[in-house]
This record gives structure tokens, C-alpha cells and sequence, in this order.
């Protein structure tokens, strides 16, 4: 008799089995590509884009421009593509990138340090009127921003920054950015020690080197000495901090793994004492490890501080020390409390040489070419070479003999360029936003320009110092999370149920003393129309409600919800 044919028992479904490939570290054996950027990179070097734009790109027009090249290498020669006009920040994140690209650039001149001749100043602000529609912003990392280039412009462009001593080398991708630095290096009468040799060494020896121009991502570095803390060290890749060492002397402490965007981190202190001699040594040595080590899986991961918070400060030291220097790093003391409450050197003071420096506010960090070009006019006519830039989207000019420092005063007025400015104007910041940048859901510079009128016309008694950082999508590139109050830019809806330009709140963040991130309140978003309302609602109950000696990032975290509503 036949067998009864079983029914095969159910199968338990096989789970599919991938071999890890890990985190594309380069020191763990993992070259292979894993994401177009990696083999965009591996394809070509970044540094190599220039000879297409020179040799073909700039002959041939917008449209001969390869893929790879538009989007990806050229940002290593300071070459975004920017926003077309006209589309909403709703599609900001539908749209493809060919959609969103218009045929004309932003180009980040790189500024290291801050530091400018009137010379090369009055070039920028030429090249600004003659190839970029008369567009200038100062940024929060001391460069300086022209919009509306074209590629056949570029080269020319090349020639006449560096013919005097200028470059866009490395501005963006992948590499070493600008190195900031203190403003008033080599100037101020209380500086701990001044940076300015490592920077000049750094950039000498390594911006442009193809030793370092592939990174998972982009690396960013601060060198000060200044007691104020002027360069927002803890939000920075690598930062070297002014300290007095008991038994070696005035030196740097060391940070790493700094950084904001939609996952911020403040950086860590490895407990090293450096001094200046040793300084790009060591950049050199931390830089090799996010080269060899960092992240190149994910886009979203491949940031240095990511690698720091996983192995720790004492791996890290460790791995540093061990593989890369091949030898002990000095212990050294942490930094004191910045001893100023504003950071950005604006006003009238006196350089260590008897004569002064005079920092000035433009509104947001915007200014044009022809205001460029009179700003070194200015500074000619009463004495001096020398400007610089700062992280707070400010500039300084230098050298002022005492008799030239009231006209000089008087002349930036006229420019309403003030030396004097409400704690409105010299606290807001703010990114590019929509006008230009094709991550941006809304606008921030003309909204950033119109809140601080506003807060001046309704509360001129205030007085405190105030930072009010307006970012145009989640990015952070306007330091939202470390502002007294900081504006993330987002679609809300109105009390009609209208999808407008807003801003999700954060309050009470902070860098230097106490440094933390602002704190989000539950539900806290406001409408662009709403905002100069909403920011005077809650400074007045602040001027209320805090205590002797307050500051509001202090207030802001005990305050209840509903003071900050």
C-alpha cells in the first residue's frame, strides 16, 4: 500500500545572512566604497577638479560640467551650486538636485584666522561687484561668501585672489576647512599666547596636500589663545585652547570631536598640553586618525565626533599618542571660564602696542562688495593694513592710533557699520537660508535683519547680552543649539491652518561658560510673522523673573514651560 503523503512541515524562513562590512574605516581594511561620495572620491581627488574648470569647464559653459564634478569635487575648491529662484522650502527635500540647482555659484573665499589685508579686502569686494551681482556675507567661520558666479568667471576669479595671497583651496568637501582663529592673535594685551604661527604652518604644510583632501567628511579647527574663548572651541573637530601650563608655560589645551548639525556634540577635552612648536604636529596626528578611522558608511555617521564618542577621550589620547605621534603628550590644565561675557571683540580696545582695535557689527553677517571696498577705504584713511573677521559674523580693523579711533568710529556709522550696537544687533546670527542655499525650508538673513529693528524699537532698555542664532533648515550651520535662543527653520502651521515660514525654538544654550545645548520646549514653534512677538514676550519675562547677575541661558533652564511659551 502506497504511503499517505506527508504534508512538509512549515519551514522556518531562512533570515538572510550579509557579511558586516563595517564602518568603511580605511584602518580596519575597509576600502571598498560604500556610499557615492566614497567612490566619487576614490574615483578622482577632489584637488584635481581645477584643471577641468580651468581647461574645460569654464570654456564649454554650466552644462559640460560632469555630475561628480558639480556636486561633489568642486566643493574642494570653495564651488557650491546655489538655490534656483523660486522654489519654496516644502520642496526643499522633494525635489532631485538637478531640480533644485541653479547655473550659478556660491564660492567660499578661505580667510584662516580671520586674517585680511585692506589689499585683499578691497579685492574681494571688487571681485564681488564685478562677477558675483554685488553679494558679500561674512560667515560664522571668519570667510567670506560671494553668490551669482559663473564657471566662466571662475578662473579669473582664481587669479586675482591669489595674486594676493588668497585661495578657495579646500574651503568645502571632504578635507580640512578654514582654520579659525582668534581675530585679535598677536594684538590683545590679555592674550594667554598667540596661535598665529600654527595656523600659518598648517595651512603651509597641509591645506591642498593630498594627504589629508580625502576625509570621511569635512574636518574643522579652532586655534585661540585668547581668554575669552573667542572661537567656539567645544563645537569644532579639533580646537587648540590658550593655557598656562604651572611648570611649562603658556601653551594649548586639547579638544576633539566638536560638531552640530541634527546630531550635535560638545567636544572633549584629551587632558594634553601642546605647545605652539608642536601644534601641527599634532593637527597632523588627529586629522590621520579621522582619515584612517573615521566612519565612511553612512554620511549621517562620518563625522569625527562620532568616532570620539565611541572610543572615549583616554582610546583616543591613547591611539594618538601610540600610532601617529609615537610618543607621550605632556598633561596640562583645563582652560579657565572665558573672562568677558561677549566674545566677539566688538568695540573700541586697546592692543597690547598702545594703540587700539575697533570691532564692528554688520547686520547678519551681510554686507555687499562696494561696503567691503569702503570698509578698507576707511581703514586706510585712519591708519590702518589690517582688518580681521570673526566667528560671530563681525570684522575688527586694527592698528588704530588713539587720535584716529573716534573718526574711525564716526566713518563705520555712516556705513551703519557700528562699533556701538544694541545687544540685538551684536548677538543675531544668522546662515545663508533660502535666498542661496538648496537644504533651506525658509528664509533667515532679511528675517533676521527686520527681528533685530524690531527688538530695538520695542525694548531699547534691554541690555543683557543676548545671542539669537537663525538657521534655515536642521543643519545648524547658525549654531542654533548653543544660542541664548536659537531658530531652526521649519514649515508650521498658522492659526488659519496655513502652511508658513517658521521656527522651532531652542532656549538657553550656551558655549564658554556653562556650556550646553538649548532646551526645546514641548509643542514651541512660531511663525515667521509671529517671531518679533514671541522673542519679546520672553526677554520681558526674563527681565522679570531673573535673579541678580543672571544670565538667560541660566534662566532659560529653570524657567517654566509656560514662561517660555
Amino acid at each position: 500500500m502506497a504511503a499517505t503523503p506527508q504534508k512538509p512541515a512549515a519551514s522556518t524562513p531562512r533570515r538572510k545572512v550579509s557579511r558586516h562590512r563595517g564602518e568603511g574605516q580605511w584602518a580596519a581594511g575597509h576600502h571598498t566604497p560604500l556610499n557615492g561620495n566614497e567612490q566619487f572620491k576614490k574615483d578622482d581627488d577632489g584637488l584635481n577638479v581645477r584643471t577641468r574648470i580651468e581647461t574645460i569647464y569654464s570654456k564649454r559653459g554650466f552644462d559640460s560640467i560632469d555630475p561628480n564634478d558639480l556636486r561633489g569635487r568642486m566643493r574642494w575648491w570653495g564651488l557650491y551650486t546655489q538655490r534656483k529662484p523660486g522654489i519654496d522650502g516644502g520642496k526643499t527635500a522633494i525635489l532631485e538636485p538637478e531640480e533644485l540647482d541653479d547655473k550659478y555659484f556660491m564660492l567660499r573665499v578661505r580667510i584662516d584666522g580671520g586674517r585680511l589685508t585692506t589689499q585683499q579686502l578691497r579685492v574681494i569686494g571688487e571681485i564681488s561687484q564685478e562677477f558675483a551681482r554685488g553679494s558679500a556675507d561674512i560667515t560664522d567661520r571668519q570667510n567670506i561668501q560671494l553668490h551669482w558666479i559663473r564657471i566662466e568667471d571662475v578662473p579669473e576669479i582664481w587669479n586675482r585672489l591669489e595674486a594676493v595671497g588668497l585661495s578657495t583651496t579646500e574651503a568645502c568637501g571632504d578635507c580640512p576647512r578654514v582654520v579659525i582663529g582668534s581675530p585679535v592673535a598677536g594684538i590683545a594685551e590679555d592674550e594667554i599666547i598667540d596661535g598665529s604661527w600654527a595656523i600659518e604652518e598648517i595651512h603651509e604644510r597641509y591645506i591642498g596636500s593630498k594627504e589629508f583632501s580625502n576625509l570621511p567628511r569635512k574636518f574643522k579647527t579652532a586655534i585661540s589663545g585668547s581668554p575669552l574663548l573667542d572661537v567656539v572651541h567645544e563645537i569644532n573637530d579639533i580646537a587648540f585652547v590658550g593655557v598656562e601650563h604651572p611648570e611649562h608655560g603658556p601653551g594649548f589645551d586639547l579638544w576633539v570631536g566638536g560638531g552640530l548639525s541634527t546630531n550635535p556634540k560638545l567636544g572633549v577635552r584629551l587632558g594634553a598640553w601642546v605647545p605652539l612648536e608642536e601644534v601641527p604636529e599634532v593637527w597632523a596626528g588627529v586629522v590621520g586618525i579621522f582619515r584612517d578611522w573615521g566612519y565612511r558608511r553612512l554620511r549621517t555617521r562620518a563625522r569625527l565626533k562620532f568616532l570620539v564618542a565611541d572610543w572615549g577621550p583616554e582610546k583616543f589620547r591613547q591611539v594618538l599618542e601610540d600610532d601617529y605621534l609615537k610618543r607621550k603628550l605632556v598633561d596640562g590644565p583645563a582652560p579657565a571660564e572665558p573672562s568677558g561675557r561677549w566674545r566677539d571683540h566688538v568695540g573700541v580696545h586697546r592692543q597690547k602696542d598702545g594703540r587700539f582695535y575697533v570691532g564692528f557689527a554688520p547686520r547678519v553677517g551681510r554686507v555687499d562688495g562696494a561696503t567691503l571696498t569702503k570698509i578698507a577705504e576707511v581703514a586706510e584713511a585712519h591708519g590702518s593694513g589690517r582688518v580681521r573677521t570673526t566667528v560671530e559674523q563681525k570684522m575688527i580693523i586694527l592698528d588704530v592710533e588713539e587720535a584716529q579711533v573716534e573718526p574711525l568710529v564716526e566713518a563705520l556709522d555712516a556705513l551703519d557699520l557700528t562699533a556701538k550696537p544694541s545687544p540685538f544687533r551684536r548677538g543675531t546670527m544668522a546662515c545663508t537660508g533660502i535666498e542661496y542655499c538648496k537644504l533651506a525650508i525658509v528664509e533667515t538673513k532679511q528675517r533676521g535683519s527686520s527681528l533685530i529693528d524690531e527688538l530695538e524699537r520695542r525694548i531699547p532698555e534691554f541690555d543683557e547680552p543676548i545671542t539669537i542664532n537663525i538657521n534655515g533648515c536642521p543643519n545648524a550651520c547658525a549654531r542654533i543649539q548653543v544660542a541664548d535662543i536659537g531658530l531652526k527653520g521649519q514649515l508650521v502651521l498658522n492659526d488659519r491652518g496655513e502652511q508658513v515660514e517658521g521656527y522651532q525654538v531652542h532656549l538657553g544654550g550656551a558655549l564658554g561658560l556653562e556650556a550646553g545645548f538649548g532646551r526645546k520646549v514641548r509643542g514651541l514653534k512660531v511663525t515667521s510673522e509671529e517671531l518679533p512677538d514671541y522673542v519679546e514676550r520672553v526677554l520681558k519675562r526674563f527681565q522679570a523673573e531673573r535673579e541678580d547677575g543672571e544670565r538667560f541661558a541660566a534662566w532659560a533652564s529653570r524657567a517654566s514651560e509656560e514662561a517660555l511659551s
